[in-house]
């Protein structure tokens, strides 16, 4: 069988408080669209269809929108880390990133009664340290890197990268990577902003064709693999976007051969 893993940043108020010099009322607003209407429209899609996805969540949203993450629990997905405010792990010191990802754990476990398993860095980047203090935290899986697309691989450890000289591998992880991709993130295809200026606003058709296309790739020339879809709650929860993700839903499920996943069960499954 292939694998579909959706995964939902629940981001909430935090992208805006933790990557923008000047937060706005109105920015902060559409973070709560997607706490106040977008979870629970993903929610009822899910359950529609009987499908269990992953939410990464960050510390600030699960103190702000309690609620809403427990509704999440409660419906059966899976809770998994997303940094405290959305802090991006590249522009911390090591001690500013540890105190993040301890926050973050600590907010978690303490509303959901887990800890989580899975980590996803707020900007799909990482520091020198990240990998490090993943392993050292007991994280099983992380999903932020890109050097696969449908095979989810063991990150390298200390790896030794200059222009003057070719690559010197470090070892391999004890951490699961499962592969993400902007093209299957809904905020670049989607996000507006002003400033810095972001136009986004794609007709969801044209991103349909997109997940379709990738997903028929995985199915005809790399079977038996995962295919990872970001979305946000404050972008995918709008009406239209949801109805493309349904579309994809039922495009997925009618190829026969094609089952949703917790990314969380999927490493489990996968073993050290």
């Amino acid at each position: 069988m292939n694998t579909v893993c959706l995964t939902f940043d629940f981001d909430a108020l935090s992208v805006w408080l933790g990557g923008y010099a000047n937060v706005t009322p109105s920015m902060l607003s559409r973070g709560e669209f997607g706490a106040r209407v977008g979870v629970p429209r993903i929610l009822d899609l899910l359950a529609t269809y009987d499908l269990p996805a992953t939410f990464f969540v960050p510390g600030h949203t699960a103190d702000s929108f309690p609620e809403a993450v427990q509704a999440i629990v409660a419906a059966g997905h899976e809770v998994a880390h997303h940094g405290y405010g959305h802090e991006d792990p590249s522009t911390q010191t090591e001690e500013e990133e540890h105190a993040s990802l301890h926050r973050g754990l600590e907010a978690l476990e303490r509303l959901t009664g887990t800890r989580p398993i899975g980590y996803r860095s707020p900007s799909w980047d990482y520091s020198q340290s990240t990998l490090r203090l993943l392993v050292e935290h007991g994280f099983l899986y992380d999903s932020s890197l890109m050097a696969d697309d449908f095979r989810p691989y063991h990150p390298r450890l200390g790896d030794r990268v200059s222009k003057d000289e070719p690559l010197q591998r470090g070892p391999e992880a004890p951490i699961w990577e499962f592969p993400v991709y902007w093209a299957l993130d809904d905020w670049p295809h989607f996000a507006f902003n002003f400033d810095p200026l972001r136009v986004g606003l794609s007709a969801p058709s044209k991103v349909l064709e997109i997940w379709q296309g990738e997903l028929d790739y995985l199915r005809g020339k790399a079977p038996g693999g995962v295919l990872t879809v970001t979305m946000h709650p404050q972008i995918i929860g709008r009406a239209h976007r949801l109805a493309m993700l349904e579309q994809f839903i039922q495009y997925a499920l009618d190829c026969g051969d094609v089952q949703f996943r917790r990314m969380g069960d999927v490493a489990r499954e996968l073993g050290s």
